[in-house]
């Protein structure tokens, strides 16, 4: 039987893409998330025809497909940013990375959705959010916008459900828009995650607010900082204020069958064995 549960890890694209199957490959996973580029810098060479062929290949070799996948944009982007030049810049920037996604058949971009900066308001911010993700759509085809929910530090927006669902409403084409939960922001957010009830409610009133339909793909990371921190700190599984039973829950609820779930934690030394031990947890026990 196929597994329906796709469990991976934020794995190395270090010495090109066509590293990164192989690296989720050596792990036991079948999904993963990758950088495309370079995170922390504005400009990348373009991809060359030879990587884009054996990244593809790879993936055939380690049995991922490509909606296993979860490529992330780079960190200097905001797409919110109060600052019209910036704000251009973000969006060729992100245009830039879902092209990418295009090239490498890849159908998922995760990404951080922006900050305020304490220039303007939080719903201009939002406004603006959508609007980017619009703009990036109407370019380009077959590749849906993931927004990854985030622990609210500083001034950084998409914490909040609420948040999440008004960026999904200004959304023009809501068949390629989608939400990445992230188990530890979640958390620092203020979601309890602690018990299986506590599970219950948290992911029912996602649903309620933004529904699972829009859930694409999830991070699971325990977290290092305790209910509504605020801060985003990542731990293994088990080790930190989460604890053991929300990934038993997760593992089980049928909204995150066949969509991407993958680990950020913090020793990548174990991540064979987290996945195992995720995979253990699911009542179809693959």
């Amino acid at each position: 039987m196929t597994s329906s549960r796709w469990i991976g890890a934020h794995v190395s694209a270090a010495g090109g893409i066509e590293n990164a199957p192989i690296n989720a490959k050596k792990i036991g996973a079948n999904a993963f998330a990758l950088f495309t580029k370079n995170q922390r810098r504005w400009q990348a060479a373009p991809l060359a025809q030879a990587n884009i062929e054996q990244f593809k290949d790879n993936c055939r070799q380690a049995n991922i497909p490509g909606s296993a996948i979860l490529p992330h944009d780079s960190y200097l982007i905001n797409l919110g940013h109060p600052d019209n030049i910036q704000l251009d810049k973000s969006r060729e920037a992100f245009f830039d990375e879902i092209e990418r996604c295009e090239q490498l058949g890849l159908s998922l971009l995760n990404f951080h959705p922006g900050s305020h900066l304490r220039k303007i308001e939080i719903d201009e911010c939002l406004s603006r959010i959508s609007q980017s993700i619009n703009m990036a759509l109407e370019r380009s085809t077959g590749v849906t916008a993931v927004i990854e929910n985030t622990a609210g530090q500083g001034s950084n927006l998409g914490h909040s459900f609420e948040q999440l669902a008004q960026i999904i409403d200004g959304v023009e084409d809501k068949s390629r828009v989608g939400i990445c939960i992230d188990t530890c922001h979640m958390f620092a957010a203020g979601y309890d995650l602690t018990t299986k009830a506590a599970c219950q409610e948290s992911f029912e009133l996602f649903d309620r607010i933004v529904g699972n339909q829009y859930l694409k793909a999830m991070h699971l990371n325990d977290s290092k900082t305790p209910l509504n921190s605020r801060v985003d700190r990542h731990e293994s599984l088990g080790l930190g204020h989460i604890g053991q039973e929300a990934f038993s829950f997760l593992m089980n609820l049928e909204a995150t069958k066949n969509i991407p779930m993958v680990l950020e934690t913090i020793n990548s030394d174990i991540w064979e064995d987290e996945i195992n031990w995720l995979r253990s947890l699911s009542y179809e026990r693959q």
